[in-house]
């Protein structure tokens, strides 16, 4: 929430938070056309949005972590446009939209957040369509790996040492990826010494090189 408001102003949101939700692994915070009610911030936990196509694949469209908003998808039509599903067991705090809204125009401080959050999602999703449009497959892996590195850092946890919470074949749903390109991948960035990877666990060791392969993987 935006430093500057007031502790009376931050009391009003805080009264705004309904009852917090838990969520288990596996299992859907919201599924595709469910009617739009809230966003949700996750308190603990990690989420994955997914799409399912005609022929029943599960597309993955994003990942989020905790201290992210999720559910803005369905702002503009009322319905939510993916599924979410929690990836390990998490918890949310749901915040009424209707509710928010209002008070977002009485506290320009909370609306300018507002609009902040909603520009970051749009700015990912142009990332995204960058990795997926030029790109080659090590790139797209590495610029994944540094975007966890510093979604991680800005919510103050280790910008080099962290578990993935996704599996490598989620990973390729959402980079465009098969599996067995993002198995190679990741072997070949150990073998050059740029993470070390032990399953889920990995430790960027080198983040110059890690952001050189991002432009010029081989």
């Amino acid at each position: 929430m935006p430093v500057d408001l007031s502790g009376d102003d931050m009391q009003r949101i805080n009264d705004l938070v309904q009852k917090k939700q838990r969520v288990a692994r596996g299992d859907y915070l919201y599924r595709s056309n469910d009617p739009f009610h809230s966003l949700y911030a996750i308190r603990t936990g990690s989420f994955k949005t997914q799409v399912l196509h005609a022929d029943g694949r599960e597309q993955v469209t994003g990942f989020q972590m905790t201290g992210e908003i999720i559910g803005l998808d369905a702002i503009s039509t009322d319905l939510h446009s993916c599924d979410a599903v929690a990836m390990e067991d998490s918890e949310v705090c749901a915040l009424p939209f209707n509710q928010l809204e209002t008070m977002s125009r009485e506290l320009p401080s909370l609306q300018r957040h507002l609009y902040k959050i909603m520009s970051r999602e749009i700015v990912r999703d142009q990332g995204i369509m960058l990795l997926l449009g030029s790109m080659r497959a090590e790139e797209r892996l590495a610029a994944f790996l540094l975007n966890l590195s510093q979604r991680l850092a800005r919510r103050g946890f280790s910008a080099t040492q962290f578990q993935l919470r996704m599996s490598r074949q989620e990973i390729g749903s959402y980079l465009g990826l098969k599996l067995e390109t993002v198995s190679r991948a990741f072997s070949h960035f150990q073998e050059l010494g740029l993470i070390n990877v032990k399953v889920r666990a990995i430790e960027i060791i080198d983040v110059q090189k890690l952001q050189a392969a991002v432009n010029c993987s081989s």
